[in-house]
C-alpha cells in the first residue's frame, strides 16, 4: 500500500476516542516530523510502538522497513492496523494491553529494543515502571507524556518537582526532556500539555544499590511525609545509629538529597539487616 493511500485509510477511520483508554490522537503533521527526527529509526533496528492509536506515527515507523511490533489495546484500532499492514511482513500488531505484555517475548537482543508511544496520561507511570522490568533488552525509549511528568522525570535535587518518580527512573536510565508539544496537536485536545521525553537505561549503572527494592522503600517512604526532616520521615526505617554511620545530613528534608545520597541510606539499610 502506498502511502498515500495509507493517509486515506486513515483518514477514513471512523473511531471515536475512548476516554476509558485515554486516547488522544496525535494530528499535527510538523510534531509528527518532529518527533520522527528525534527518534531517527534506520533499517537494522528493532523497533515497538506502545497505544500506535490511528497510526501517526506508525506510517512513519514502518516506511523504514525493519522490524515493528504495536501494542494496543484497542480492539477496533488494533483490527484495524492489522487491516493496514497485512501485507507489511516486518509489522506485527499485538491486541494487547501493554501492562500484561512481556518484552522478552519478542526475543530481543540486550539493550536492541527502541521504544515509541504516546503513553495515556492516566498509566503513564505504572507502564515506565514496567518497561523498566525489562531494561536490559531497551536501547532507549521516547515517549509522548504529560509535561508535568515530564518535569518530575527529569527534576534534580531541590526542584519542587523532585521526587519518587524521578529519582527511580533516574537509577536506571539517562533521561532527556527533548521538547513540548501544544494541546492543539490531538483530537480531542487534552486539558494539559504534553511533551517528548528519551529514556535511554544505563549499561554500566554509574550508581548501583546492593537491594533495588529497599532503594524503593526508602525513596517512597521519604517523599511520602516529604514536609518533615530526613530524620523524621525515615525514622521507622533507619535508627539513629545507623544515620550516624552515614555522611548524611539527617535535618535536611528528602527533596534535598541525591540518589547517591539515598542509595547510602539504602545500601545501610541492607547491611544491617544481614
Amino acid at each position: 500500500m502506498t502511502n498515500s493511500s495509507a493517509r486515506k485509510l486513515n483518514n477514513g477511520l471512523n473511531h471515536t476516542p475512548r476516554k476509558r483508554f485515554g486516547q488522544n490522537f496525535l494530528h499535527d503533521q510538523a510534531v509528527i516530523q518532529r518527533i520522527i527526527d528525534a527518534i531517527a529509526p534506520k533499517p537494522g533496528d528493532r523497533l515497538l510502538e506502545i497505544g500506535p492509536g490511528q497510526g501517526a506515527l506508525t506510517e512513519h515507523l514502518a516506511a523504514v522497513g525493519t522490524r515493528l511490533d504495536c501494542v494496543e489495546l484497542d480492539r477496533d484500532l488494533a483490527d484495524f492496523l492489522i487491516a493496514r499492514y497485512e501485507r507489511e511482513p516486518h509489522v506485527a500488531i499485538h491486541k494487547q494491553d501493554v501492562l500484561k505484555f512481556e518484552l522478552d517475548s519478542l526475543e530481543p537482543a540486550p539493550y536492541s529494543l527502541r521504544v515509541i508511544g504516546n503513553l495515556p496520561y492516566n498509566i503513564s507511570t505504572p507502564v515506565l515502571f514496567h518497561l523498566l522490568r525489562f531494561n536490559q533488552s531497551i536501547d532507549d525509549m521516547v515517549f509522548m507524556l504529560q509535561l508535568e511528568v515530564v518535569q518530575r522525570m527529569a527534576a534534580g535535587v531541590g526542584d519542587k518537582n523532585y521526587g519518587r518518580l524521578g529519582l527511580m527512573l533516574q537509577y536506571f536510565c539517562e533521561i532527556e526532556h527533548l521538547f513540548n508539544v501544544p494541546s492543539t496537536a490531538f483530537t480531542p485536545q487534552p486539558k494539559v500539555s504534553s511533551a517528548i521525553v528519551r529514556l535511554r537505561p544505563h549499561r554500566t549503572m554509574p550508581i548501583a544499590a546492593r537491594d533495588v527494592d529497599t532503594l524503593q522503600n526508602v525513596i517512597r517512604t521519604a517523599f511520602n511525609q516529604r514536609r518533615k526532616t530526613l530524620r523524621n520521615s525515615l525514622k521507622t526505617l533507619v535508627s539513629d545509629e545507623v544515620f550516624a554511620t552515614l555522611p548524611i545530613d539527617v535535618t535536611q528534608r528528602p527533596e534535598n538529597l541525591s540518589l547517591k545520597d539515598y542509595v547510602l541510606i539504602s545500601d545501610a539499610i541492607t547491611d544491617n539487616a544481614t
